[in-house]
């Protein structure tokens, strides 16, 4: 190979490496060794992890633990399917084109959007889109965010925004119920904002009973509405389409995906009209007939990547995406159907509420801190109790427990942490969490 690039030595390959900086003794790399002793090396390693699987696990926050059917698994680890880079127009299957079809077609369905793409990155990168895309639109510099939105969403937003020149800013919320206070946002919202932005059900699990006078008020003053969407909630609430949202978003790991070590998860992105359909980041699947009429045909219809023929004025930098995330979205989906999804949402509730209940009753601890309805995830509040919300997690960590995220990023709202409850969790799981907080706080 050294010959036939016209070079002498291998060192030649890194002349552009200053000599100062080079490595001038041998690596320091083990002899080699066999497969089976790697093998028991490595699981030895693996051994020391203790996962959602090995322990209660209460920690949300933007990832779930949520049951995946072994359907899912197996359809999406079929070769069909199973790709380590998402295929682009040229060489992807019918098949696949497809699947992400009928995965557009439910998120339409589950948000009552007219348009979804398939797919974005994550909730965070979905949410910097929607923003750049708002701007684009309307024309507009400025975003409005609540008070509690996610610290890792704010800051992706941010990386999105800053070199946009889009500025960000906060809407208040009430510290006692989570719901945004309207008379902030009326004080708030000008001619230069370019869209709303509201969760339902919020970061903190609450759902915002408001989204109708949000709506209104974005509109008014002829402002986009982004709604931030957990699409599990969908089963028993109403959908964004349904109070005007124009833009709506959220995290699909929920839908079929495993929480993965935190990713790949899946970036939902759907819009409400033709005028915005130009603008919506990734890429579109439609479907079409062959020229005799007798087939369907299945194609990429909407591209604006760079490394297409836009290049530098394409809409979004969006390259490659969770397809196949997208595509156990789309199994999770058909295998659930209404029904399903709306039982499930049903026993969501029905344990984080048990929970709720449960926990309130341990002495200091207030469960939960805000006073709302609250889907899969709730605060835990502890300042009657004299301890912080960290140490504490690190005290349910030793009894084997792994407890649900310390809210730093809000100062606010005290000794604060946030818990999630899904369909996972069992009647004991919950009762073991509180009988542990029982013994913490009384100092066993």
């Amino acid at each position: 190979m050294l010959e036939e690039v016209g070079l002498q030595d291998v060192e030649q390959l890194y002349m552009d490496v200053p000599e100062s900086v080079r490595l001038k003794e041998r690596l320091k790399i083990p002899r080699s060794t066999s497969e089976f002793e790697v093998r028991r090396y490595i699981e030895s390693l693996l051994a020391k992890n203790r996962t959602a699987s090995d322990m209660p696990c209460f920690l949300g926050a933007g990832c779930w633990n949520h049951h995946v059917p072994a359907a899912v698994d197996h359809v999406v680890g079929r070769s069909e399917f199973a790709t380590s880079y998402t295929p682009y127009q040229a060489e992807t299957s019918q098949g696949l084109l497809q699947a992400l079809f009928e995965y557009q077609s439910m998120i339409c369905e589950l948000t009552e959007m007219e348009y979804a793409n398939s797919s974005m990155y994550d909730w965070s990168t979905a949410l910097g889109e929607a923003a750049r895309m708002a701007a684009r639109v309307t024309g507009r510099d400025e975003l409005l965010i609540p008070q509690y939105t996610g610290p890792e969403r704010v800051a992706a937003l941010k990386t999105y925004t800053e070199p946009a020149g889009i500025r960000i800013v906060r809407i208040a919320q009430d510290s006692h119920t989570g719901q945004v206070i309207p008379e902030d946002l009326k004080r708030k919202i000008t001619n230069r904002t370019a869209a709303v932005y509201v969760e339902n059900p919020s970061f903190l699990g609450c759902y915002e009973i408001q989204v109708d006078l949000i709506s209104d008020l974005a509109h008014s003053k002829r402002s986009l509405l982004i709604v931030g969407v957990d699409p599990i909630s969908l089963g028993v609430v109403r959908p964004p389409g349904d109070y005007g949202a124009d833009i709506v978003i959220g995290e699909g790991q929920p839908l079929g995906n495993h929480m993965n070590y935190g990713g790949p998860t899946l970036g939902i992105f759907a819009c409400s009209e033709s005028r915005l359909l130009r603008q919506m980041p990734g890429r579109i699947i439609g479907l079409t007939s062959t020229l005799d009429g007798k087939d369907v045909a299945y194609c990429m219809v909407h591209q604006t990547r760079e490394q297409h023929i836009r290049r530098e004025r394409a809409t979004s930098n969006i390259c490659t995406n969770e397809a196949l995330c997208a595509v156990a979205a789309a199994v999770y989906l058909s295998l659930m159907g209404p029904a399903g999804l709306k039982r499930l949402c049903e026993t969501i509730i029905t344990k984080c509420h048990y929970a709720m209940r449960v926990l309130s009753r341990v002495d200091g601890v207030k469960a939960p801190l805000l006073d709302a309805s609250h889907f899969k995830e709730f605060t835990l509040n502890f300042d009657y109790a004299g301890r912080s919300a960290a140490a504490i997690h690190s005290e349910l960590l030793k009894k084997g427990i792994h407890g649900g995220k310390v809210l730093t990023e809000f100062p606010e709202l005290g000794e604060t942490a946030l818990y999630c409850v899904t369909e996972v969790h069992s009647r004991r799981d919950i009762d073991a969490l509180a009988d542990a907080l029982n013994e913490i706080l009384r100092g066993r």
